[in-house]
């Protein structure tokens, strides 16, 4: 699985940025934080336990809170339950006392880390989470033909697929690829994820029925250059809630990995919290599906799997305690196979897939042109007359068919062979025999 951050296309969501923004202000008493007292008390006693003593202005800074208001008097209830006491001081005011636990407050902790040993930034509430999702909802995103055609520029693409990209974003729907391996499908779909642009709002954890569950994961999303300088904008004198990071829209790939326990939540025996499903880390942006066919399911196990959340825009997840909890389904699904559709899946299914788009095999004028790009892009002199006697003698005559990747695979052949001969690469009629012969193969 990967994640991509590359967004040159991007367009501007300052204006819905800011009215999320109105929504996630920093929390001035701990009624706002819409989590319990009792969390965040947990919270503060696994952190010094986890770190032995530690001031009240890092615990704050740690658990994403502000002191005034929230972390202090969690403090002062802590200190009146003799679970933690005072231990030093680092500076002045009482946001620089050092806190450490009495032995109440060790047995305390001890029952705390039994539940959960998450320590780490505050969990959102489960309803605060899925009003700023829908908030910043991807299916506001409409592009026209000239976006496309800016995202798309880097590619050789038909212009009966560039018309089919588009309006399949619009839908703000499921996409499904099809066709011959080595048209590029991934990259196609890494280039539709530039479409989707912007930043959105993630939180670092949410809370549900009294189980943390990771959201924010630093291998998958992409934290954006600008954070706002922590200030809503609105409100210069307010400023932005810290358990949420600004970061580009996520875009994440899985291919043969996939399984059905992985859309699920994913409990963590050892820390006693759970690990948020790809797709809930995919709120907000593209989860792709490449290689489909090839996990370990079946098709069809996906499809009664989502049936739900492929029509109502909602999923249900199990928490160990058998409860399900409603999270939001905001995203562009994109399903990726080389493998024929009929072979994969029913009626039923390709009907609640509403995009299909076939990434058919390049035509001849198509395959120069990429030809002519990659020769560019390795330093390999390009002639037309050896563009010329590739395609004649090697696809038309060996009635072979042309994909997208046969450029560039086959100008890495002719690199090699060239530097081992010590001879300038270049598209002569031997260095293309030679490629051919080594990079094909009849089966």
């Amino acid at each position: 699985m990967s994640m991509l951050n590359n967004y040159p296309n991007a367009r501007n969501f300052d204006s819905r940025l800011r009215n999320v923004e109105r929504l996630i202000s920093e929390p001035t008493n701990i009624q706002e934080t819409e989590i319990s007292q009792r969390i965040i008390g947990d919270l503060v006693i696994k952190l010094i336990y986890q770190i032995t003593i530690i001031s009240a202005q890092k615990m704050a800074e740690t658990i994403k809170l502000p002191y005034f208001g929230v972390v202090e008097p969690v403090i002062n209830q802590l200190r009146k339950a003799e679970i933690i006491d005072i231990g030093g001081s680092e500076g002045l005011g009482e946001s620089a006392y050092q806190y450490v636990l009495t032995p109440k407050g060790v047995q305390r902790a001890l029952e705390v880390i039994n539940h959960s040993s998450y320590v780490g930034p505050a969990p959102v509430s489960l309803d605060q989470y899925r009003k700023i999702i829908k908030a910043q909802t991807f299916g506001d995103i409409h592009v026209g033909p000239q976006q496309v055609r800016e995202a798309l520029l880097d590619m050789v693409v038909g212009n009966d697929i560039v018309d089919s990209i588009g309006p399949a974003i619009n839908t703000g729907r499921s996409m499904f690829l099809y066709g011959p391996a080595g048209n590029g499908k991934t990259l196609l779909s890494e280039h539709v994820a530039r479409l989707l642009g912007g930043d959105v709002y993630i939180p670092y954890a949410m809370e549900a029925d009294g189980f943390v569950i990771k959201v924010f994961d630093q291998n998958l999303h992409v934290v954006s250059g600008d954070q706002r300088n922590n200030y809503d904008n609105s409100s210069l004198d307010r400023k932005l809630d810290s358990r949420w990071v600004l970061c580009k829209r996520p875009v994440i790939v899985v291919g043969g990995e996939l399984s059905l326990g992985s859309l699920d939540l994913i409990w963590d025996d050892t820390s006693k919290y759970y690990e948020a499903p790809f797709q809930l880390k995919s709120n907000n942006g593209m989860f792709l599906i490449d290689d489909f066919g090839r996990q370990q399911m079946r098709p069809r196990d996906l499809l009664n799997r989502w049936i739900v959340p492929l029509e109502k825009r909602m999923d249900f997840l199990t928490l160990r305690t058998g409860k399900k909890i409603e999270v939001p389904f905001d995203e562009l699904i994109v399903f990726s196979t080389n493998l024929a559709p009929r072979d994969l899946v029913d009626e039923a299914f390709l009907r609640r897939i509403q995009n299909k788009i076939e990434v058919r095999n390049p035509t001849y004028e198509e395959y120069r042109e990429i030809l002519r790009r990659q020769c560019e892009e390795l330093k390999v002199s390009f002639t037309d007359e050896g563009a010329v006697y590739l395609l004649k003698e090697h696809y038309v005559k060996a009635r072979r068919e042309l994909r997208n990747c046969h450029p560039r695979d086959l100008l890495k052949q002719i690199l090699g062979i060239s530097s081992y001969l010590g001879a300038p690469a270049t598209l002569t009629k031997d260095l293309i025999d030679q490629a051919v012969a080594s990079y094909f193969v009849e089966l």
